[in-house]
């Protein structure tokens, strides 16, 4: 197995971890307001709140990693 995978792989638990310890810790409502998207204030479990930031951030981590050139692995082959 890649090492690099590997680490990423514990961190990405690690995190996840953390995210259940906060849903478990965390049971609280919370206002979320947004005005310019949502008219309306959202009142959610801060766990669901964690969860729903989390998701965005993985999200947004995908799609700025993904795409980009395809042909790297080519280059490093021909020199």
């Amino acid at each position: 197995m890649n090492a690099k995978l590997f680490l990423k792989t514990l961190f990405l638990i690690a995190v996840l971890l953390l995210l259940v310890l906060m849903g478990m810790h965390n049971r609280q409502t919370v206002n979320f307001a947004l005005p310019p998207i949502l008219p309306n204030p959202q009142t959610q479990p801060a766990a669901i709140m964690y969860f729903a930031f989390f998701a965005i951030g993985i999200l947004t981590g995908v799609i700025m990693v993904a795409g980009g050139k395809g042909g790297g692995g080519k280059n490093k082959a021909e020199k």
